[in-house]
């Protein structure tokens, strides 16, 4: 059965039936199924309009659910999110940009997903309604494995919540991959670095494609905190500070590497963060 609800009272009910499968932008819905066709009922929530946009709250951002990238990349957004819009520009091809949602790039929970490590830096928070409610987590949380959430069946990604603490941090996120463009990253970074005066205020770091979850660098945010800016910050990284990843050997690269690319990247990313202020 096809469902497609025109409000989120009207969505929620009826994903609370068992079984039922929940389509947003269908950029890795279809994929999934190669050959096959859906099994039981399919709840198609692209007409739900309050669930697209970004707000700005008095404490923070509010990105709906079926935001697509092309949307983030679009957006007025203050420069704490330019890690965010290089992440957007990152998923897939424009056509995907214009389909594939923050909600769905979140919920499908792959360790190589664009957009969790730019959030994962911002401390985004995730919104999950159902009929029962509504409840937000933290997304270091939410994502608890491979194509693993603590998303129940009854509910929805509705938002993303980013906390404005970061607001006037620069941010800068880079990527390596086998090529250039539409290619799943072997490592990713996200920096995040607010400057007062000649030091760093707070900075956050965190590496996707490196560990089942993207991780954050919980260490060398506490070392960076304080560090001057006036010699950078490359030789203030160490391989100690990588300790929290677990890369694995695939068919893109061994571990070893993987390990010995996100130091460089981590590297280049906060010089990047130093250059932008």
């Amino acid at each position: 059965m096809y469902l497609r609800p025109k409000t989120l009272d009207e969505a929620v009910a009826q994903l609370a039936t068992p079984g039922v499968q929940v389509l947003s932008g269908g950029t890795d819905f279809y994929p999934a199924l190669g050959d096959r066709i859906p099994q039981g009922s399919v709840l198609d929530i692209s007409a739900l309009p309050d669930l697209r946009g970004v707000w700005r709250e008095s404490d923070y951002f509010r990105i709906g659910g079926l935001t697509t990238w092309t949307d983030i990349i679009r957006a007025d957004l203050p420069r704490c999110f330019d890690a965010l819009k290089s992440a957007a520009r990152e998923v897939g091809s424009v056509q995907i940009q214009n389909r594939g949602t923050v909600a769905g790039n979140l919920c499908n929970a792959s360790p190589a997903a664009d957009g969790v490590p730019p959030l994962l830096a911002l401390d985004a928070e995730v919104e999950l309604s159902s009929s029962a409610g509504t409840r937000r987590m933290s997304l270091a949380e939410f994502i608890i494995g491979n194509r693993k959430t603590l998303r129940r069946p009854d509910e929805l990604l509705t938002a993303v919540w980013v906390p404005r603490t970061l607001e006037d941090a620069a941010s800068a996120f880079l990527k390596l991959g086998a090529r250039r463009y539409l290619v799943i990253s072997i490592s990713m970074v996200t920096a995040v670095v607010l400057v007062n005066g000649s030091r760093i205020a707070r900075a956050r770091v965190a590496v996707g494609s490196c560990s089942v979850v993207a991780r954050r660098l919980p260490m060398l945010e506490s070392d960076l905190t304080g560090a001057s800016v006036r010699d950078g910050l490359d030789s203030l990284v160490t391989p100690a500070h990588l300790a929290p990843l677990s890369p694995i050997d695939d068919v893109r690269a061994t571990g070893e590497y993987r390990l010995d690319a996100s130091l460089t990247i981590v590297r280049r990313a906060l010089k990047s963060c130093l250059e932008a202020r």
